[in-house]
């Protein structure tokens, strides 16, 4: 029997998970009496988890004709001569509407009949809610011929649990947003009454260098030469403002000469003078350029390289030859970059774009160990990103990406989140894993129905 993939977005995905077989049609009888039968309906309708009698009497409505499907026999009926191609383009449209999330486009769904007589559709992989559009004509039948709900209480306990968690976990974040903010607007205080004070001594300590200096007044009229104080307790003193503790202590003193005015960086403060370390004369460096120095870090020069390859025109393996060129770095800062480098930008949409990315990562993933290290630069990235832009529904539909492509395997993934849960989501990190919950749950779901 031949298949193919559940929705027409879908028909030229290779490695899509979800299939049906493809319509059957055969038309009897002559004149009046003429009827087409949907040979295979009972096995569609079963790979659609809907009733076959919701698709044939949907053909019906959509045909203006009379349709029946017969429960004992499996027979489903549409009076008039259809041909397949017609009766094809017409399941796509009852896939769209009634089996197909709104939100993630899964057809793993299942229809819930509200206390207000609304239809909707309830993702089992997103957790996503769509309202089908009750001026269909099909939405009366269905109220009529509700679907029958699953018998196993286990079930909607474990749906009602994950309802709560999420809840709670929304609960969660928005509580620890609000403490974030207090937090910053706390820090933001405390600084700029650091900044004032650090600004007032060094005022003090400016005017006291000031009064220590002496000016001598020589015997020619315009001859005036302004003379520092070189005793050691002085030199003490200015070594003491300009360097830190640890670095002073290093510095030997010279021969004072004559003083010249100090050059300027560019946030326009004066640099320290040249010193004497050790006995080798080298310039000093500002606060700033050290600080400047050390957030050059091996990530960002990693980074860098594999932008400038994907700026030059790499392919995925020119790309992935100069990942592994970098295997004696640490491996999972070079996974971290040559993550970032793909996605660049990329906040919304993660998982539209991995379908073009995804020759990038078929080059590098080797063992579980890569896998791992994949789900490290994944988490990174959203780490990354301003909690705003962190969603369950984005984080979660993007590590089913993964999943879907066979880029990640489940006990990898399962591993990866029970590590967070471990910890109680205790961090950022953790917080990122949290947005999976619904995912890996329906993962674990998926498993024990199979077994």
């Amino acid at each position: 029997m031949a298949f193919t993939n559940i929705g027409a977005s879908n028909k030229d995905d290779a490695f899509y998970r979800y299939k049906m077989p493809r319509l059957i049609t055969k038309v009897e009888g002559r004149g009046n009496g003429i009827k087409t039968n949907l040979v295979n309906m009972v096995d569609v309708a079963k790979a659609l988890s809907r009733p076959p009698a919701y698709t044939t009497k949907f053909f019906g409505c959509e045909l203006g004709a009379q349709s029946k499907f017969d429960e004992k026999t499996g027979t489903s009926i549409v009076n008039g001569a259809h041909d397949t191609a017609k009766l094809a383009g017409l399941l796509e449209n009852f896939i769209k509407k009634y089996v197909q999330c709104y939100g993630c486009g899964n057809p793993e769904t299942e229809i819930v009949i509200t206390k207000s007589q609304l239809i909707t559709l309830k993702c089992a992989a997103c957790g996503h809610v769509s309202d089908v559009d009750m001026r269909d004509k099909l939405t009366t039948f269905i109220l009529k011929n509700p679907p029958e709900q699953k018998k196993k209480g286990s079930d909607k306990k474990g749906m009602r649990r994950a309802e709560k968690e999420r809840i709670k976990e929304g609960e969660a974040i928005d509580e620890e947003m609000r403490r974030m903010k207090k937090e910053s607007k706390k820090k933001k205080s405390q600084d700029e009454t650091t900044k004032k004070k650090a600004s007032s001594d060094e005022e003090e300590q400016s005017l006291s260098v000031s009064q220590e200096d002496t000016i001598q007044e020589e015997d020619d009229d315009d001859d005036v030469q302004w003379l520092t104080d070189t005793s050691a307790q002085a030199a003490q003193q200015r070594i003491k403002e300009q360097l830190t503790t640890a670095t002073s202590e290093m510095v030997m003193l010279q021969p004072v000469k004559e003083p010249e005015k100090p050059p300027k960086s560019s946030n326009g403060k004066p640099k320290s003078k040249e010193i004497s370390v050790n006995g080798d004369s080298a310039p000093s460096l500002d606060d700033e350029d050290i600080i400047s120095l050390k957030e050059l870090s091996l990530q960002d020069k990693l980074l860098k390289e594999f932008k400038d390859g994907l700026a030059s025109g790499y392919g995925s393996k020119e790309l992935a030859s100069l990942f592994k060129e970098k295997s004696s770095s640490p491996k999972q800062e070079v996974w971290n970059a040559y993550f970032e480098a793909l996605f660049d930008g990329v906040s919304r949409g993660l998982a539209k774009e991995l379908k073009k990315k995804k020759k990038y990562f078929d080059e590098i993933l080797e063992d579980e160990h890569s896998q791992e290290l994949l789900l490290g630069a994944f988490e990174a990235h959203y780490v990354g990103l301003p909690p705003e832009s962190r969603k369950a529904v984005e984080v979660a539909g993007s590590l089913k990406a993964f999943y879907d492509l066979d880029l990640l395997e489940e006990e990898t993934i399962l591993a990866w989140y029970d590590e967070g849960a471990a910890q109680k989501f205790n961090s950022a990190a953790g917080e990122v894993k949290k947005l999976t919950t619904a995912f890996v749950e329906w993962l674990r779901n998926a498993e024990s129905e199979e077994e």
